[in-house]
């Protein structure tokens, strides 16, 4: 099957410059630089947008501050959400744009663009729900005077929030932060990453379509090191939201600290992945080769750490590259194509470098391993699955962001769990089994934000998201964030 062709809107906005958005209006860098977009499947251009640097993050930052205090104060928490609603509406009505975007930017499927953009509309509609249901409280106060006392909170906007987004989930990630964002009241300053700046790009334009006043949403494209560095340590910024890898997620909690300003952070993983003797095989194995193979990969919560009971290693071992080999690699807007080539050239060099250093350290390659062989462009890899014995190879510590996998066994639960859970991560684990009792008891004992049984990566808007240890600081989604971009006010008043 040939490659889909691509929508006159979608051709359209390429042949466009992109532009940064402040104060409501679109306009250059204040240097006049600009840098190109890649095709990772092609390694081409296919768009140019503007670097931004720390000039337009202050002015960035100031237009917020003006609408944040102004016209945006104004609006009614119904007015909010029916903002919100009317941007849901517009994401489904460009569906097929944004998802055309994703897959030219990030290389994903054009299946699993098209997936992303569909749940990026659900989120943006589940957070216009909130508006009208940020409450406060009054407490049974009893002051030491005895005077009678009311007591009561009130939840406000925290006020200018920066977001700063990773791009292997290019829309996803940008809606789980401009959701609570516009719900509670607050307002933005945007950076997405640059390899993915393009659907970042369009969906503030939807947003300027919806009728957000001006201010309320911003959007700085640009390099990490001259948007995002000063971003995160403004001085009127409130709060900032950030996903991305730990080692970043440490800078930016570092740069908080001058202003103390409110930190979320979603980081890495390194997730452990478990099949118990008793579970459906089959499914188990489809389920792990999905949890690492899935997106290249690039996911921060992928299985890449899978724990098989020794009486069943090599069934699994069997399906997994049964599953390995049924994939298609190739350019993503290619329908037949199942996986996408990685992110970018370094992501490659990265994740090539794993694939060599863990056969240097004892581990057996089961699969994969390499570049595929008809594909002369692209930054592809193979999907690899490693078996690691002794577990001490880099592959089955470190988090790689590709498709690898590290196959261990396991005979006794309790040393199980005690190895699923050594590791400085904690974002996700799952098990696999048919026994309910094993399952509370396993996933009781295991230290991470999200426990998948007998499925992998099921997200959802009311569901709250997030990672111990440091896999991050804080939640996404559910009435979790919204704790994270609101204050809350104590007032007395005294009734004597």
């Amino acid at each position: 099957m040939s490659q889909i062709q691509l929508l006159p809107a979608v051709e359209k906005f390429l042949s466009q410059p992109g532009r940064l958005f402040i104060g409501g209006t679109w306009q250059d860098a204040a240097g006049g630089r600009r840098f190109a977009v890649e095709n990772p499947a092609s390694e081409s251009s296919v768009a140019e947008v503007a670097e931004g640097d720390e000039r337009d993050v202050d002015a960035a930052v100031a237009a917020a501050r003006a609408a944040f205090t102004g016209p945006w104060a104004q609006h009614s928490p119904a007015q909010r959400g029916l903002l919100l609603f009317r941007l849901a509406e517009l994401l489904d009505q460009h569906r097929e744009e944004l998802a055309q975007l994703i897959t030219l930017e990030n290389g994903k499927p054009i299946a699993n663009a098209r997936g992303e953009a569909a749940s990026a509309a659900n989120i943006i509609r589940y957070f216009a729900g909130w508006p009208t249901k940020i409450e406060g409280s009054t407490h049974p106060v009893s002051p030491a005077s005895g005077a009678p006392m009311l007591n009561y909170t009130v939840r406000e906007p925290v006020g200018v929030c920066a977001l700063i987004v990773p791009w292997n989930f290019p829309l996803t990630m940008c809606v789980w932060k401009l959701g609570p964002v516009l719900a509670t009241g607050c307002v933005a300053v945007l950076k997405p990453a640059e390899q993915t700046p393009l659907v970042a790009i369009r969906l503030v334009q939807l947003i300027e379509a919806a009728g957000f006043p001006a201010g309320v949403v911003n959007l700085v494209t640009g390099l990490g090191a001259h948007t995002g560095a000063p971003l995160a340590g403004h001085a009127d910024v409130d709060k900032i939201a950030f996903t991305g890898s730990t080692q970043v997620g440490r800078l930016i909690a570092q740069a908080a600290t001058g202003n103390m300003k409110k930190v979320s952070l979603e980081l890495g993983g390194k997730s452990p992945n478990i099949i118990l003797p008793d579970a459906d095989i089959v499914r188990a194995a489809k389920g792990a080769a999905d949890g690492i193979f899935y997106n290249q990969g690039q996911v921060c919560t992928a299985g890449s750490r899978l724990y098989v009971h020794a009486s069943v290693l090599d069934q699994v071992l069997e399906e997994l590259q049964r599953h390995a080999a049924a994939h298609v690699l190739g350019p993503g807007l290619d329908p037949a194509n199942s996986m996408g080539p990685l992110v970018s050239a370094r992501q490659l060099g990265s994740v090539r470098g794993y694939l060599q250093r863990g056969q240097e350290e004892g581990a057996e390659l089961i699969c994969g391993g390499d570049r595929p062989a008809h594909l002369e462009r692209g930054h592809f890899i193979q999907p690899s699955v490693f078996l690691d014995r002794a577990e001490r190879a880099c592959v089955a510590r470190e988090e790689i962001f590709g498709p690898v996998l590290t196959v261990m066994s396991w005979t006794e639960v309790d040393e199980l769990v005690l190895r699923a859970n050594d590791s400085p991560y904690g974002l996700a684990a799952g098990l696999w089994t048919r026994d309910l009792r094993s399952a509370h008891r396993v996933a009781a004992q295991l230290k991470a934000g999200s426990v998948w049984i007998n499925c992998w990566n099921v997200v959802d808007p009311a569901s709250p998201f997030g990672g111990y240890k440091q896999s991050g600081w804080g939640r996404e989604m559910s009435k979790n964030v919204i704790d994270a971009y609101t204050e809350t006010k104590s007032v007395f008043v005294d009734l004597a």
